[in-house]
């Protein structure tokens, strides 16, 4: 399958969805190419966020750009802050007026633009993009760039999942917008966000940056998916024996929650707040309270047990280097917008959830849209004539013997005993860190060194930089005492993790504390009207069709729990238990019915016809004085 056109964009996330509105706005064909289902798939289409949205007052911008400095290190640049502030307000605006997202009302009668449902926001983005004339490409992956001559950017190849057919598309200008990395971890949304734009820049050439600052963790009910912080800041921690954890909270003191969970669990209750400010919370996300209204727990009045779930790169603030205002790359035709570039200009070290990831994402995936729209009409109409070079070569073109399909998911577990345990990432430090790359080597073999042609950006003409080699042993260094980790005196190899269930079908699976899970439960025969919604919106591909028409589960096990299928089934025939293992009594339709449960997250978030939008509803308690008054992720 072959495509021409001026724009790629790669990704279905806000960043990709902005991108591709602009450069078809400004004259440029676009193809959008998603892992998943552009409008289910990535961190924000599962949630709510706050957004960095503030009016053009002097002090109040002022305020807004002092009040995260401190944390980020004072490594933000406050024009690149100041840009962003901009045309965030300017196209959330735009969002209320075109796209119509109906914002909720203030007892001023105004509306409030601080925060976003994120079901609500995707699907009116899609919407939005299909109406500009952008061919979507679902369920899509792109595995690697093309590059002409010269080095610059011709286009993408990739395969797409369900017509089980490779695809190519020659374009004159390539926007990058896959998201950040979570590495597999089950954070909720995140397992479409495996640094697939990080990989495809740097095996054309493109520079990272700040990947120093990817070591986030979200704070999560155990064994579910819902990194969702903001609440915490009403909760207080309890050891096991029920006395306060001291030192321990959402905003600071999450290290001491991990130091903590190394040695035994830790317990939390919501138990600081009022009757208002629980109300309002319910109103402002309610995919937050899903998995304990379904597990039977008061998060008010009962102690839960939480885990830290890594979070990397989308919460974190590194990523692919930008080298201008219109966020382009090293490479020429190379853009990267949203958490797949680098955040470092607005946030410095430190940005945590929503908010200025939010209008990050807005922001670069606008300028970068507009910009490759200019550099491809710049191009001339000779774009497609170019011989492409395929640039693939990690997994694609290994440089020792490919191993069966089936290693892949030990490859994942290697990686991700590295990178997952608290003690090694989140609270880093050198003695812990150096066994790191000889693990990788030893595990991955050749993948841990995989050749790279670098090509130094240069006048149109330009020959081919010389090869270099990307190799974890070139990265890493000594750093005993490293300037952005979180110091830690405990050590203890491992982690914690759930024992494998006796009913999972035997199968090579990562580790089972963080990979394999089971939680879409039931698909109701009885109500299913063959309609496919459910097998076209779930970003990673979970469903089949079955031989009667009714979808099954075929991949049961790569469940993220990120309720899109029940959210957007329009006969309430799906139920997603929130836990990631085994729910037995979850599959009894009658009982979900008879308590309510089924098409309840399709009923608060108020999609299906006769329903109030949730989002109308979403006002929140302030957490504190320097956030808006909408509660964010």
């Amino acid at each position: 399958m072959k495509h021409e056109t001026d724009v790629l964009v790669v990704g279905g996330g806000p960043a990709a969805t902005w991108a591709a509105l602009k450069a078809a706005r400004a004259g440029a064909t676009v193809v959008l190419a998603d892992k998943g289902y552009c409008g289910t798939s990535g961190a924000t289409a599962s949630v709510g966020t706050g957004v960095w949205y503030v009016p053009p007052d002097p002090e109040a911008r002022e305020a807004a750009m002092a009040s995260r400095e401190a944390l980020g290190g004072y490594l933000a640049d406050r024009r690149w802050m100041t840009r962003v502030l901009d045309q965030t307000y300017d196209a959330i605006d735009e969002l209320a007026v075109e796209g119509r997202y109906p914002f909720p009302v203030g007892e001023d009668g105004q509306q409030i633009r601080t925060g976003l449902q994120g079901p609500e926001y995707m699907r009116r983005m899609r919407i939005r993009v299909r109406r500009a004339g952008v061919r979507v490409l679902d369920h899509s992956p792109v595995t690697e760039l093309l590059t002409d001559a010269d080095g610059a950017i011709a286009g993408a190849a990739g395969y797409q999942r369900q017509a089980r057919q490779d695809f190519q598309v020659r374009a004159g200008a390539v926007v990058l917008a896959t998201g950040g990395c979570a590495f597999l971890s089950k954070a909720l949304g995140c397992d479409v966000n495996t640094g697939d734009g990080a990989l495809l820049a740097a095996e054309t050439g493109a520079e990272l940056s700040g990947m120093e600052f990817s070591n986030a963790y979200g704070i999560a009910p155990e064994h579910t998916s819902v990194t969702k912080t903001a609440f915490y800041n009403f909760a207080t921690f309890y050891h096991a024996d029920g006395t306060v954890l001291e030192g321990a909270g959402s905003q600071r003191g999450r290290s001491v929650i991990a130091k903590t969970l190394l040695t035994e669990k830790v317990y939390c209750r919501l138990d600081r707040a009022d009757a208002a400010a629980r109300e309002g919370m319910r109103r402002a996300q309610p995919n937050f309270f899903l998995p304990f209204d379904r597990m039977g727990v008061d998060p008010f009045t009962d102690l839960f047990s939480v885990t830290l779930l890594a979070e990397g790169t989308v919460r974190g603030t590194g990523g692919i280097r930008i080298v201008d205002d219109g966020c382009a790359t090293t490479v020429p035709g190379l853009y990267a917008a949203g958490d797949a570039a680098t955040r470092e200009r607005i946030c410095g070290g430190f940005t945590g959830g929503g908010s200025h990831n939010a209008a990050w994402a807005i922001s670069s995936g606008i300028w970068a849209g507009r910009a490759a729209a200019r550099y491809v009409s710049s191009l001339g109409p000779t774009i497609h004539r170019r011989a492409p070079s395929a640039e693939g070569g990690a997994g694609l073109r290994p440089t020792g013997k490919p191993g069966d399909a089936g290693e892949s998911r030990d490859v994942i577990a290697t990686v991700q005993k590295e990178v997952l345990p608290y003690e090694k990432n989140y609270l880093r430090h050198g003695d812990r860190a150096d066994p790191g790359p000889a693990c990788a080597r030893r595990h991955l073999g050749p993948c841990s060194r995989v050749a790279v042609r670098r090509r130094a950006p240069g006048p149109a003409g330009g020959g081919h930089g010389r090869a270099r080699p990307l190799d974890v042993r070139v990265r890493t260094g000594p750093q005993r005492n490293p300037r952005h980790g979180q110091a830690s005196r405990l050590s203890r190899p491992g982690f914690r993790s759930a024992p494998p269930h006796p009913e999972r079908r035997p199968r090579q699976r990562v580790d089972p504390g963080h990979g394999a899970c089971r939680v879409i439960e039931l698909v109701s025969a009885d109500r299913c009207i063959t309609c496919d919604k459910c097998i076209a919106v779930c970003p990673i591909n979970v469903f089949d069709r079955g031989p009667d028409g009714v979808p099954v589960i075929a991949r049961q096990e790569d469940c993220q729990t990120c309720f899109q299928c029940e959210a957007n089934c329009p006969t309430d025939a799906l139920f997603v238990a929130p836990q990631t293992h085994p729910q037995p009594s979850a599959r009894d339709a009658g009982r979900l019915a008879e308590s309510g449960q089924l098409g309840s997250y399709r009923k608060v978030i108020g999609w299906g016809k006769g329903r109030t939008p949730g989002s109308l509803l979403a006002i929140g308690p302030a957490l504190d004085s320097s956030t808006s008054s909408v509660i964010t992720s």
